[in-house]
């Protein structure tokens, strides 16, 4: 073996320990993040049918709500468009309230930001349904030739519809387990320990039997 060769042999494990630390070191920044906050439920559901407006909404968050200014906006507004809010949402741990005011019949939208706990902004929307009021019908007299007539009411009541709450919307945002990438990265750390390891064990015997031989 030359002089030239010995070097080489030496640096070679270290060269591949390098590549695979290297390795290791871009596949942990890529091992998938948490999950964010999401909205667990509403008060009303998604898609329910109400006799009337709510005086309020009421949003239930995974976890605590940043109460910072302007972190939370909350937008209410019927079929034309207007807006159906009463003042800015108050924010309480992982709860959130929107009062309302006014009245409104059809499709009512929700649309709603908030800044989860981990600093991101979260948002979604929804809608329930609010039936336009059944008309009341106007006195109908009945007369006869001989007698004056009394004029008499019928009204028919006002249908009146159940609540069907349905699964409020929720940011689906699954986190992948890292375990798998982890477990790769130690087991390429390990394989470059054993790398420099052998190769630097073989080194120090060629160089010891080459010195033997040289004697």
């Amino acid at each position: 073996m030359t002089s030239s060769e010995a070097p080489r042999r030496r640096t070679l494990p270290a060269v591949l320990a390098a590549v695979l630390l290297a390795a290791a070191a871009a596949l942990l920044p890529a091992l998938p993040a948490a999950a964010h906050d999401e909205l667990v439920s509403t008060d009303p559901a998604a898609d329910a049918v109400l006799d009337a407006l709510p005086p309020q909404i009421t949003f239930s968050y995974s976890a605590d709500v940043l109460p910072d200014a302007g972190a939370t906006v909350v937008e209410v507004t019927d079929v034309s468009g207007a807006s159906l809010t009463d003042g800015a949402p108050q924010v309480s741990g992982t709860d959130v309230t929107q009062a309302l005011a006014g009245t409104a019949s059809g499709v009512v939208s929700v649309k709603w930001r908030v800044v989860s706990s981990d600093g991101h902004p979260i948002d979604g929307e929804f809608a329930f349904t609010v039936p336009a009021a059944a008309p009341t019908p106007t006195a109908t007299p009945s007369a006869t030739p001989t007698a004056t007539a009394t004029p008499t009411t019928t009204a028919s009541a006002a249908p009146t519809a159940s609540d069907q709450p349905t699964a409020a919307p929720a940011d689906e945002a699954s986190a992948a387990s890292p375990l798998p990438w982890i477990l790769l990265a130690v087991a390429l750390v390990i394989v470059a320990g054993v790398l420099v390891y052998v190769f630097a064990s073989r080194g120090g015997r060629n160089t010891a039997d080459g010195g033997t031989a040289g004697r």
